[in-house]
């Protein structure tokens, strides 16, 4: 921003945001209404500016916004009839309608014969009578199914029905209003109590239609059931009770946090009290369920799920903690008894498979969202007193509670892990306990010493003194939990060299021998799911080695039951799998070193890594089309459905890189999309961590390059497609990932009106643009290919029509450069903007000198394409002004014109007939004598 527009007030910048507005730059209009209102210190002047970023909301369909400006607009000067109206606009938008019709109302007694007002209000009538009916009949339906629920003499399969009826209502605003307001809440209260499972999942979907997106009735009903009744549904009923339950809290939480957000009132009518109080109270009851001996293991997973989604922060930006803090505050020791919880040595809590994943991943989630190193050094402080306590007690099973949790601090927070670690004795009992006679006391230890293995400040210390206790553990074993465990810490200290060729940890061979054994347990039905689930770890580490690539990827079995496991129950395998497939694609990042560096390094005796012969880009195409074969995709598409904190982000990214690697080849993203890809891409470019969103978009940009986008993703699926896309238009990405975002997008405009709406509502329009005056070739016509979908919306039409800007001239020189793509692309682009927007023809000869001669070497082009292109701008400028078409035909155009219009061996090309008619178009102007009056056409004088 220049010195002089930094020192501009505020009705200079009122003035420049009523022309942008004007002119269609919306956005433009917006920032300097904001940059006004900033300087403005007169309340008069501020009520304006707000008035006016009003209309600028309503233009961008932010009618949250637009409500509020035109409010406190209003709040200066309440006679303002054009703030009131842009208020009932805004309402009805939002739905309001009572609100909207009494403010259009209010206009009208003002000023009865403005005709805007006048229909809004019929439109408002309508509306209201309608919803009116709709409630009415709504009404009916509820009390209809009420009276079937509270009858215990009809029949349980009709009870069932109208529940399920009630389900259905309940997701319609008018039928969840009328619930709610009939004391259906206490209704539902005693679904809750029955012993019919369908009653009690129909109940708990019906709250969940009543709590989505409404903090009032949430509040309320919240307060009405209890968290106590709720969460005992979770902690007593079957898993799938359970999960509906933990979906409806979820759906609570949302109503609360969004309701916390002033701006953000949605259906609401009203500010409502801060709703933090309801919110603390439902984590306190979560944090008191964890302990609790009554609740089953699927109900404490999905209290520590919900916390996990719940409690930290979905921004770093956000500057409050304040409930993560809550948590670790009141509940961090209970979190840490659920992790040292060992049912097969002691009464405790009921686990599952994944409760201890999803206690070191919770651990993981608040220690991550900590601000400051007095509160992470107070987390630790815990966690050590806790392990502490037990480790010092003379009683073994508390010594093995002690190595327990700090086995899953490992898994979570490391650096808490290692602390804990270096608790005095600690190693030490790990040790003495990995020979004990006791299985499950051995399995403890074996377990944390794996962990530990993977941690810089123990990995040297066990390969020490760890390495032979774990082989003879292997070899001696009669357990094969035991000796499933020991190789897995054997593989995990034998791939410290990763996939460096040149620093093997073992014996050539070696790790050959290893994965087979896993491989061999892996296939082995007749083991637990959790010991099979350890081969997988095991791999997950050998997989750094080619060898072991290849062999893994030709035993079909052992895929078979790898994929398997990857879709049961046991979501702590989920990592496993995603490490050994990203090890086996090779989609992991691989820097590449500066050939100069490695000679250097050389010269100086230093260690270059080496890579090995069998990762070679052929090696892995093999390997790609082997896991596909297999069934890779269907597994991966399971993995994503898992609702689970062991799906953590880093396991979406290994899934994510995995499918960017399977559609690498175009050939291979049809049995991709064909097995449901696609569809599982879609959350992976949304919820991951920032390299797992870029892979997943850029995989999904893949598939929309070359498959029919309506056919991959089908429905509504195809607009979820776009935010992805537009987040690959930016400077951290690479060009590759611009261009193959461009030429998506490029698909998807071509497609719909309604898409190329959601492609500028995400604003890639000025990204588009930005991308046009790229320096990369393949770049620039990507994004001027872009363009010429995009022209097909008015609004984009728009942005051309003010003066001042470059973006006409930009066409008209790319029309005139040698690359042919380029050149394509920009001629299509101008052709159907001054066909759209005639007005713009006139403008052409200002854009550049050379305008006559771009335009006479499309005609004159080789290619039938860019003629096609050339003789439609041509006709449309003709058909804008006389004065333009006088100018075209006194010109070589008009001889040039001629031959195209005779046609000859190009006569069925479409130019030929265009040609034609813009010599009609002169002739019908008098410029040009018919072919009666002479023998060719010729420029009539005056």
């Amino acid at each position: 921003m220049s010195q002089t527009q930094k020192q501009r007030g505020p009705e200079a910048l009122r003035e420049e945001g009523n022309g942008l507005f004007k002119a269609g730059d919306i956005q433009g209009a917006v920032c300097c209404y904001t940059r006004a209102l900033k300087l403005s210190d007169n309340i008069q002047e501020s009520a304006v500016l707000y008035r006016n970023r009003s209309a600028c909301y309503l233009k961008l369909a932010e009618y949250n916004k637009a409500e509020t400006d035109a409010s406190k607009s209003l709040d200066t000067d309440p006679s303002d009839v054009k703030a009131r109206f842009r208020r009932a606009q805004a309402f009805q938008k939002l739905g309001r309608l009572d609100q909207a019709f009494v403010d259009v109302q209010r206009c009208a007694q003002l000023e009865p014969k403005n005709k805007a007002f006048q229909d809004l209000l019929r439109q408002l009538g309508a509306q209201m009578q309608q919803q009116s009916q709709q409630l009415n009949s709504t009404d009916a339906r509820v009390q209809q199914m009420f009276a079937l629920l509270v009858d215990m003499s009809v029949k349980d399969s009709d009870r069932q029905k109208a529940a399920q009826n009630l389900v259905v209502l309940s997701r319609e605003d008018a039928g969840a209003e009328q619930i709610f307001r009939n004391d259906g809440v206490r209704l539902i209260h005693q679904l809750l109590k029955s012993n019919q499972e369908d009653l009690v999942l129909s109940a708990l979907r019906t709250l969940v239609g009543l709590c989505t997106e409404h903090q009032s009735r949430t509040m309320a009903i919240v307060n009405e059931l209890g968290m106590d009744q709720l969460c005992a549904v979770m902690g007593s009923g079957g898993s799938a009770i359970s999960l509906a339950t933990c979906h409806l809290l979820q759906v609570m939480f949302e109503a609360l946090t969004e309701g916390m957000k002033r701006e953000i009132r949605r259906k609401e009518e009203a500010i409502l009290p801060e709703p933090s109080k309801e919110l603390r109270s439902m984590l306190r009851h979560l944090l008191e369920m964890l302990p609790a001996s009554n609740v089953s293991g699927p109900g404490r997973d999905n209290a520590i799920n919900l916390l996990v989604k719940q409690v930290p922060r979905k921004s770093l930006k956000n500057p409050d903690n304040s409930l993560t803090l809550l948590v670790i505050d009141q509940g961090l020791k209970k979190i840490l008894e659920v992790a040292a919880s060992l049912p097969e040595l002691s009464e405790g809590p009921k686990l599952t498979e994944n409760s201890h994943m999803s206690c070191s991943v919770l651990l993981t989630k608040l220690y991550d969202d900590l601000q400051s190193d007095k509160e992470r050094e107070n987390f630790n402080k815990l966690c050590e007193d806790y392990v502490r306590q037990q480790f010092n007690q003379t009683d073994l099973d508390a010594k093995l509670r002690a190595i327990q949790t700090v086995s899953v601090l490992l898994q979570g927070p490391s650096d808490v892990g290692n602390r804990t670690l270096e608790l005095s004795g600690m190693m030490d009992a790990v040790i003495s306990l990995c020979a004990s006679e006791d299985v499950n006391h051995q399995q403890v230890a074996v377990e944390a010493l794996i962990h530990a293995a993977g941690k810089s400040k123990r990995a040297s210390f066990i390969t020490a003194n760890g390495v032979a206790l774990l082989k003879d553990l292997y070899k001696k074993s009669d357990n094969d939990r035991i000796r499933v465990r020991a190789l897995v810490g054997l593989c995990k200290l034998g791939s410290a060299g990763g996939t460096d060729f040149s620093m093997k940890q073992f014996a050539e061979g070696s790790t050959l021998k290893l994965s087979k054994q896993c491989r061999k347990w892996l296939c082995n039905e007749s083991l637990p799911a959790t010991s099979r689930r350890w081969s997988v770890e095991g791999l997950a580490y050998l997989t750094f080695d080619a060898d072991v690539k290849e062999d893994l990827v030709d035993d079909k079995n052992a895929l078979w039951a790898m994929f398997e496991l990857a879709k049961s129950e046991d979501k702590t395998v989920l990592f496993a799998v995603g490490s050994t497939l990203v090890n086996c694609t090779n989609s992991y990042e691989v820097e590449k070193p500066d050939p100069q560096m490695v000679e250097l390094a050389k010269y100086a005796k230093q260690h270059v890594p080496e890579e090995h012969p069998k990762d070679a880009a052929s090696y892995v195409e093999k390997r790609l089309t082997k896991l596909l074969e297999a069934g890779a995709v269907s597994a991966l598409v399971c993995m994503v459905k898992h609702e689970s904190p062991a799906l953590t982000d880093a396991c979406r990214e290994c899934i994510a890189r995995v499918f960017l690697a399977l559609v690498e080849r175009q050939e291979d993203r049809g049995t991709v999309v064909a097995q449901g890809g696609g569809k599982a891409l879609i959350p992976l470019a949304s919820d991951n961590t920032d390299v797992g969103k870029v892979k997943a978009a850029q995989a999904l940009s893949k598939i929309t390059i070359t498959s029919n986008p309506e056919i991959a993703f089908p429905g509504e699926r195809i607009y979820e497609v776009v935010r992805p896309l537009v987040s690959l238009l930016s400077l951290h990405c690479t060009l590759l990932q611009n261009f193959e975002a461009l030429m998506a997008l490029t698909n998807l405009a071509g497609i719909s009106e309604r898409l190329r709406q959601k492609i500028i509502k995400e604003k890639a329009v000025p990204k588009i643009e930005g991308y046009m005056f790229e320096e990369h070739n393949l770049v620039r016509a990507a994004a001027t290919e872009c363009m010429c979908n995009l022209i097909l919306s008015t609004e984009v039409q728009e942005l051309y029509l003010p003066t001042g800007n470059d973006r006409l001239k930009l066409l008209v020189l790319y029309c005139g450069e040698d690359d042919e793509r380029l050149r394509r692309a920009a001629a299509g682009t101008l052709a159907m903007l001054t066909a759209e927007q005639p007005e713009l023809c006139a403008r052409i000869t200002a854009a550049t000198t050379h305008w006559l001669e771009i335009l006479q070497a499309l005609l004159l082009s080789e290619i039938s394409d860019l003629r096609h292109r050339g003789v439609v701008i041509v006709r449309n400028m003709m058909q804008a002004e006389k004065s333009l078409a006088e100018t075209l035909i006194e010109s070589e155009v008009l001889e040039i014109l001629s031959v195209l219009a005779k046609g000859g061996q190009i006569a069925l090309e479409p130019a030929t007939e265009i040609a034609q008619s813009c010599l009609d178009k002169a002739m019908e102007y008098g410029i040009i004598m018919s072919r009666e009056e002479n023998k060719s056409p010729e420029v009539m004088k005056s």
